[in-house]
């Protein structure tokens, strides 16, 4: 299954800070359906996620009734990207 959405880039200043893109209702919709199928706990879908020419694995988390992917640091500066910056990110779930 193939999720692409565009979104910003924003900065989680908890414990183990972090930056995440929210995917919007529609694409959590698809991914939902997929997640009792390929999730690993607490809700969690791992994915290929690509923006621009960088792709990394990773896993989306469920937050606030949506997903966010998180998004590393070696991906942010391999693409010159930063908080509030809009991309647009494609998601691959194996199921």
């Amino acid at each position: 299954m193939d999720v692409e959405f565009t979104g910003e880039i924003w900065y989680w200043r908890g414990p183990a800070p972090w930056h995440f893109v929210t995917v919007p209702e529609d694409g959590c919709r698809e991914l939902e359906a997929t997640a009792a199928r390929v999730s690993y706990g607490w809700g969690m879908i791992p994915v290929t996620a690509a923006i621009g020419d960088t792709s990394w694995t990773t896993s989306l988390f469920p937050k606030d009734g949506r997903y966010v992917v998180p998004v590393k640091t070696v991906v942010r500066r391999a693409e010159g990207l930063d908080v509030g910056d809009t991309v647009t990110i494609r998601l691959t779930v194996d199921v």
